[in-house]
């Protein structure tokens, strides 16, 4: 898909309600390209080529972990003994896209180059690279947004087939008037055969979808991991926090959650935060007709807004 061929026509008029799309074309304090938006508008147009260079330039904390083994074995990633043996994951350190642009940029004045070398690669997870590719493409003009969930299509070993938590985007094409699913971060390494840059339906686990099953007993809340690990409905109570915030266009790190979601809270969670929960995974099952529900929750739902973690 050329990017360029979904920017909107004047002419062309979606049936998606207009201010949505502009709100979901606007950067966020997390997404904001700072400095760097005009390098970002001079990437390739194809969202292929664009997820192809992302990936080309960071390493994920587990393929570094597992070196040149598993997913790495053909070291697509790069061979990993060519990374400094001090180098450590850089979530902590480069939670928003200017950070993580500004750092690409410094150990490498090229920025994005499929030739980086394993020692300038960014040690980044899925939430820094889905913040990344959502900052390419609405510095292109094009709406997109950045969704939590669980995938169940990667292959996690002695966990045998679970559900394990993920972020990914969905993109706004004008032309098929719809969103576009697609996993940059999980595009080398999926364990089904689909493709990451138009996701069929049903693939990726929706934390709303995963909450109201297994709240009902459609599903079973064991497959569910989180990579700490821990399993189970708290991990998909964090990702439907993490996917509102994503919503809203407020990109969260995954340290923060409300204080209620915190292990030592989880377990004595109210039955009125319970319903609370399960009518905010109602609305989030279709975001974009329940929009402004969502954002009358989120302009007036305290506990789900002050969150807790870190240094919060």
């Amino acid at each position: 898909f050329a990017i360029v061929n979904l920017i909107r026509c004047k002419n062309i008029i979606p049936h998606m309600d207009k201010k949505l799309l502009e709100f979901y074309q606007e950067f966020s304090l997390y997404t904001n390209p700072g400095s760097y938006e005009k390098q970002l508008k001079e990437l390739p147009d194809d969202i292929r080529k664009i997820g192809d260079l992302v990936r080309r330039n960071i390493i994920h904390r587990t393929t570094l972990a597992a070196g040149n083994s598993g997913t790495n074995k053909d070291k697509k990633f790069g061979d990993m003994t060519k990374v400094p043996w001090w180098r450590q994951p850089e979530d902590d350190i480069l939670p928003t896209a200017s950070a993580i642009l500004a750092e690409l940029y410094r150990r490498d004045k090229r920025g994005f180059v499929s030739t980086r070398k394993e020692k300038d690669k960014l040690v980044l997870t899925c939430r820094f690279v889905a913040i990344l590719i959502a900052s390419i493409l609405k510095s292109k003009g094009v709406p997109t947004r950045v969704r939590s969930g669980n995938a169940p299509y990667f292959n996690m070993g002695k966990l045998g087939k679970v559900s394990a938590d993920h972020w990914i985007n969905q993109y706004w094409n004008y032309n098929e008037k719809r969103w576009i699913t697609i996993d940059v971060d999980g595009s080398w390494s999926l364990n089904e055969n689909f493709d990451p840059y138009n996701i069929p339906e049903g693939k990726f686990d929706f934390a709303a979808d995963a909450w109201i099953n297994i709240r009902s007993g459609k599903d079973d809340e064991n497959r569910f991991w989180n990579a700490e690990p821990v399993k189970g409905l708290i991990v998909v109570l964090w990702s439907l926090f993490y996917d509102f915030h994503c919503l809203m266009n407020d990109e969260i790190i995954y340290v923060h959650v409300p204080e209620f979601a915190l292990h030592k809270n989880f377990k004595n969670i109210s039955k009125k935060e319970l319903e609370q929960i399960d009518n905010l995974a109602r609305l989030m099952q279709n975001p974009d007709d329940n929009f402004k529900e969502l954002e009358k929750i989120w302009n007036t739902n305290k506990k789900f807004r002050l969150l807790k973690g870190g240094l919060l």
